[in-house]
């Protein structure tokens, strides 16, 4: 067998060694990206390259014959899977790298400041649903995992002579079927006999909402903010979301025929450009849609989806538009002076940098578009495949920590949550020892002293990296959630909102006097506002006047 899996853990070839190993060169923690080498055996296969900087992998090359893998596999084309390929490539050109056709068109967007002529061809593309062997014994399959175009689970099938060992790889995946890419099929996956599965665990334990519920949510906010004279401004990757909020955007109740412009800008809409050349590879639905009209680029049928040019930025805004732009752009170019309120939306789990006043007034908030499965997605997928071993990736530490002490993993299951540069024995069909589940429940008490409850927690719970952000005001915010009781940290970002807000008289009625608003946002089941962002002067004939509301 190979003398070492990477410059870093190193097996003496006197030893007896497992035949799977798994070795995180980034893991996502930090949002550095995700990059794996497994091996099976005599082979070694890197899964994904999602680091800006691959020096790692070239000191992990002992000699200048070597190469850090026998083959590169590719899930998709995000940058934190994706970004170091290039680098790689030139660094290793005989390296071979896979991934889907689609992936293979796609990946060319991590390097838009390089001109696309200079960039080779050098992802070869794999078919879906057929086992391919790429080297003796080892066989690969792909299959679509949702969430992107062209994302795939990778399956590995190692054959010795005396057993045959199967590994599975996500990437990211998505259970739900979303507007543009149809969701991973557990049926396509069931009865693998799988002995590892490499897992994603972007939102932990966290549940979500139906993905609908979510776009009806997300649609209704932007429906109040336009017939509230406000501009909608919302950063995205140049990949997958800005698209799926584009399409939802042309399609739902609230916006067709309705006589509105929609920008698009920068990167986003070189990813819509890209996606129109993968139109065939799109659901059935979508390709329907666009025999009878564009896809994204229209200005005959409302709203118009344009993209935009240097000359539109004097006119912009003058009227209540909605303008997709990259993450990563100077928002003060759209929130100019005279043109008008902005509300800026950023999406959950996506850093983006924003300042605290712009030339025109802004509100910024959040948003949930789920692009990735959540904890009952995640531990579906698991219960389904029954591996021996689980390593969860991709998340981070804290949420990651999360899944691992779940009892109902914990008991079936060897799980794995590696950190860059560890390496991970997987031992099959061995007795393994399960360590014990990190600590999540922390015991407190209660006192009541006549007006004022006092909760008071143990120390340790301040070392969770969560707590920084909870405990970043001072303030909480509290609410029933049937039996239970939820505590909220509360943000500056929504602070500085609710303060900016104008005084509401206390005869009035309206939203900032109904006794079910908290946090600005209605907590009335019979309410067609419920749980949804309120502004304070709003008002519902489920409107019940309260004694003390907080504005």
């Amino acid at each position: 067998m190979r003398d070492n899996l990477s410059a870093h853990s190193r097996v003496d070839t006197q030893e007896t060694a497992t035949e799977l190993e798994c070795f995180p060169y980034s893991v996502q923690h930090n949002n550095e990206g995700v990059c794996l080498l497994v091996r099976m055996g005599l082979h070694r296969i890197m899964l994904d390259c999602g680091m800006a900087d691959i020096s790692s992998l070239k000191e992990s090359v002992s000699k200048s014959s070597e190469l850090p893998a026998d083959l590169v596999l590719v899930t998709h084309a995000h940058p934190d899977h994706a970004r170091g390929l290039l680098s790689l490539h030139q660094a290793f050109p005989h390296l071979p790298i896979y991934g889907s056709e689609v992936t293979s068109k796609l990946l060319p967007l991590n390097w838009l400041e390089q001109d696309p002529q200079t960039i080779p061809q050098f992802c070869h593309a794999l078919p879906l649903r057929s086992p391919i062997e790429l080297d003796d014994g080892l066989v690969v399959e792909i299959f679509p995992a949702g969430h992107l175009p062209g994302a795939v689970a990778i399956l590995l099938t190692y054959t010795t002579e005396q057993r045959i060992y199967k590994l599975l790889y996500t990437g990211d995946f998505f259970l739900s079927n979303s507007r543009l890419v149809e969701g991973l099929r557990l049926e396509e996956l069931r009865g693998l006999d799988l002995n590892v599965l490499i897992i994603e665990g972007t939102y932990g334990t966290s549940r979500h909402p139906h993905r609908r519920n979510q776009e009806n949510q997300l649609a209704e906010r932007i429906n109040r903010a336009i017939a509230d004279g406000c501009s909608v401004l919302i950063p995205t990757p140049a990949l997958g979301l800005g698209q799926e909020l584009l399409m939802l955007l042309r399609s739902h109740h609230h916006f067709t025929g309705r006589d509105l412009d929609i920008w698009v800008d920068g990167a986003v809409a070189i990813g819509c450009d890209a996606y129109l050349e993968l139109l065939p590879h799109l659901p059935p639905s979508v390709q329907n849609f666009a025999r009878h009209q564009p896809l994204f680029w229209d200005e005959r049928v409302r709203p118009r989806v344009r993209r935009l040019q240097s000359e539109h930025h004097a006119t912009m805004g003058k009227s209540p538009c909605i303008v997709l732009t990259d993450i990563t752009t100077d928002f003060n170019q759209y929130c100019q002076p005279d043109t008008g309120p902005w509300l800026i939306l950023l999406p959950e789990k996506i850093d983006v940098k924003v300042k605290k006043e712009y030339a025109a007034p802004t509100t910024i908030e959040s948003y949930l578009l789920a692009q990735h499965s959540d904890g009952p997605g995640t531990t579906q997928l698991i219960h389904n495949l029954r591996p021996q071993h689980v390593v969860f990736v991709h998340g981070s530490s804290s949420y990651l920590a999360d899944l691992t002490s779940l009892e109902e993993l914990q008991n079936r299951y060897h799980i794995h949550s590696p950190l860059p540069g560890t390496r991970v024995e997987l031992p099959i069909g061995e007795t393994f020892l399960q360590p014990a589940a990190p600590e999540t429940n922390y015991e407190g008490e209660l006192t009541e002293l006549g007006t004022v409850i006092t909760i008071t927690l143990p120390e340790a719970i301040t070392a969770d990296p969560r707590w920084r952000q909870f405990a970043d005001t001072g303030l909480i915010e509290a609410r029933w959630q049937g039996e239970e009781l939820v505590l909220r940290g509360l943000t500056q970002r929504e602070l500085l909102n609710q303060n900016s807000d104008r005084y509401i008289t206390p005869d009035l009625d309206c939203c900032g006097t109904c006794r079910h608003q908290r946090g600005q946002r209605c907590w009335n089941p019979a309410s067609p506002l419920y749980n949804f962002r309120v502004t304070l002067e709003g008002y519902c004939p489920a409107f019940e006047r309260g004694s003390g509301n907080s504005q």
